[in-house]
């Protein structure tokens, strides 16, 4: 049976791409090529959460995988009110306070006998997030047909900090890296 290993990294750096590749550092996943595919788990595939990768290969070698990642940068505020829309303005105030977004990323998966999927999600809301991975597994499930009892998310979160770019993601690594070569 094959392993499919789904872990978790934040990221926080000058640049996006810098903060993208701290978090796949923090998951032990940044020495490979990531090779996306659509959300699939094979029928002989073992999905196991792991706090950190196991070494998967060499270094430079493709890694197939189904990914969360959600980035914010430093101009990346949003206003929030509290019963109220983005932006909204009331008579009592000028404005409502301007709030960094949270960074969220979050993978479910539902299992059963044979095949399964895996449902990414991100936004600023852990709760939202979680609650939208739900809602897209109960639909691949309904979609296919499946019988997929057997359900686990997990979700990565990180207060941006302020004038720097902060990745959080989420990786299902499915198996071992093949070379690209």
């Amino acid at each position: 049976m094959n392993t499919i290993h789904v872990v978790g990294g934040v990221g926080i750096a000058d640049t996006a791409m810098a903060s993208y590749d701290a978090a796949l550092a923090d998951a032990n996943l940044h020495n490979y090529n990531l090779i996306a595919v659509s959300s699939v788990v094979p029928a002989t595939a073992a999905v196991t959460p792991v706090d950190r990768a196991p070494d998967l290969g060499p270094a430079g070698n493709g890694l197939t995988v189904v990914e969360a990642r959600r980035t914010v940068g430093p101009s990346d505020e949003v206003d929030f009110r509290e019963g109220g829309r983005a932006g909204a303005e009331d008579a009592e105030s000028k404005r409502a306070p301007r709030r960094r977004p949270s960074v969220a990323a979050g993978l479910g998966w539902a299992t059963g006998p044979g095949p399964g999927i895996f449902y990414e999600v991100t936004g600023s809301d852990p709760e939202d997030v979680r609650e939208r991975i739900h809602a897209g597994l109960d639909a691949g499930s309904d979609l296919r047909d499946w019988e997929l009892t057997d359900r686990e998310l997990r979700v990565e979160t990180a207060a941006p900090e302020p004038g720097a770019y902060t990745t959080a993601v989420v990786v299902a690594a499915y198996g071992e890296s093949e070379p690209v070569l």
